[in-house]
């Protein structure tokens, strides 16, 4: 006995609308979430090329262009600072470098401060990070 079919596969052709305004929904999104502010400090790292590095334990200190320092990515006082470093320094079995985070802008006199801080909490080597030139190949 055969049944009369009474349903076709594919009555409608494919409505793309809905898939469509979902693309277009997510495109919105991403453009929005791009524009979103991100936490932190902007710091311009000053460019050179083939500066030594140190094999010794390191500590990290940025300082953005208004002088302010940044300790475990906390603003964090002149005084306050010294004390921490003062603490890593003993608890530390080998002598500490400190790697000294800067903007570009920052006047040079701050960093003199930042690194006669670093000496009287017993830390006397001390490097400033930078980015490589642009256009230079990365080995």
């Amino acid at each position: 006995m055969k049944f009369p079919r009474r349903r076709r596969l594919l009555r409608n052709p494919f409505d793309a609308t809905a898939y469509a305004a979902v693309f277009f929904l997510l495109v919105i999104f991403v453009l929005l979430s791009s524009r979103l502010y991100t936490p932190g400090i902007k710091i311009h790292l000053p460019a050179a090329a083939d500066l030594p590095g140190t094999d010794r334990p390191t500590l990290t200190v940025a300082m953005d262009e208004f002088g302010r320092y940044f300790f475990q990515n906390q603003l964090i006082e002149a005084a306050a600072l010294q004390q921490s470093l003062q603490r890593a320094s003993q608890q530390s079995a080998e002598p500490l470098t400190l790697i000294i985070l800067l903007d570009e802008a920052v006047r040079y006199k701050n960093v003199q401060a930042l690194q006669l801080l670093a000496r009287a909490a017993g830390i006397h080597d001390s490097l400033i990070a930078t980015t490589p030139p642009a256009g230079s190949p990365t080995p």
